[in-house]
């Protein structure tokens, strides 16, 4: 058991973990920080804790684990605010879905005898604040490690035993790679949502009205994935900006192939790609990240 978690952010991600940590009963006490004073009434009025401060630095303050989840462009002040806060021994993580930055912004402000082990917990609905969080949040999603060279074996394994505590599964590779990964599989799809979204509220010959009245299942996914956190999604893009650019460079050089499919009418080539994006839809319900139900099994109300 964790004797002392501090939590530095308490929106989906970091109540869903202290949920999911304290229903395991793999903390003792948890100490949450934020920077407004609503956020922190709002996770006392949901007992999310035990510890409630402004102060990140008081909050760290004996901690055996602290996960930052404020987002990742506040990371590097918030590391030097807790460096000298932290006790030897203490493991400091995070949840943030950009590594590299993570590991410059943080691992040179923090004390010797304190081990790094940054995670990214791929998981999260379009919602945020202390009460969108949910115990059940991390089941059955992957949780990737991206330990810096040095960082002792015993720190990994508490945080690996820590996340899969959470119903995670962990799996642990190289900052450059994961940034690279995530790029094309989270963080480019966003973009593409962000944008699309926007495009259809921009255009002249549709009214807004329009747009919310006839949406149809492919574009309602659309403006789910659009209407996430915009600072979190802000400084994602501007973080891990080269492997966004690699990976949207990709993906316009084959929608540019696509797009003449279309226009000389290649129903062959098209058929193709169909058939083959297809299959991979069902690898990732075979391989369990997806629910082959209706519209995703996502619910409508009334049973529908």
């Amino acid at each position: 058991m964790i004797e002392k978690l501090a939590l530095i952010g308490i929106g989906l991600i970091g109540s869903s973990i202290a949920r999911a940590a304290r229903r395991a009963g793999l903390v003792q006490t948890i100490a949450i920080a934020t920077r407004r004073q609503t956020t922190l009434d709002e996770a006392k009025a949901l007992g999310l804790g035990d510890i409630y401060t402004l102060d990140a630095g008081e909050a760290v303050e004996g901690a055996d684990l602290v996960i930052l989840c404020s987002p990742v462009g506040s990371y590097e002040a918030v590391a030097r605010q807790i460096a000298p806060h932290l006790k030897p021994g203490a493991i400091v993580s995070d949840v943030g879905s950009v590594k590299g930055h993570v590991l410059t912004a943080v691992g040179p402000h923090l004390p010797e005898g304190v081990d790094f082990v940054p995670a990214h917990p791929m998981a999260g609905t379009e919602y945020s604040g202390p009460a969108a969080g949910f115990a059940s949040l991390f089941e059955n999603r992957w949780c990737i490690l991206t330990p810096p060279e040095g960082t002792s074996e015993a720190a990994i394994d508490k945080v690996t035993a820590f996340w899969k505590g959470l119903g995670s599964d962990v799996e642990v590779m190289d900052a450059e790679h994961h940034d690279l990964v995530v790029a094309i599989v989270s963080h480019v799809p966003h973009l593409i949502a962000y944008n699309i979204v926007g495009t259809a509220d921009d255009l002249e010959t549709v009214t807004k009205s329009e747009v919310i009245k006839f949406s149809a299942g492919g574009f309602r996914d659309f403006t789910r994935i659009a209407a996430s956190d915009p600072v979190m999604w802000r400084d994602v893009f501007l973080t891990n900006r080269d492997a966004v650019l690699e990976m949207l460079g990709r993906f316009l050089e084959d929608l540019s192939v696509l797009q003449r499919a279309v226009r000389v009418g290649d129903g062959e080539a098209l058929e193709t790609l169909f058939t083959r994006t297809r299959d991979i839809r069902r690898s990732i319900i075979e391989a369990g990240q997806e629910t082959a139900a209706p519209d995703f099994g996502r619910p409508h109300g009334d049973g529908k």
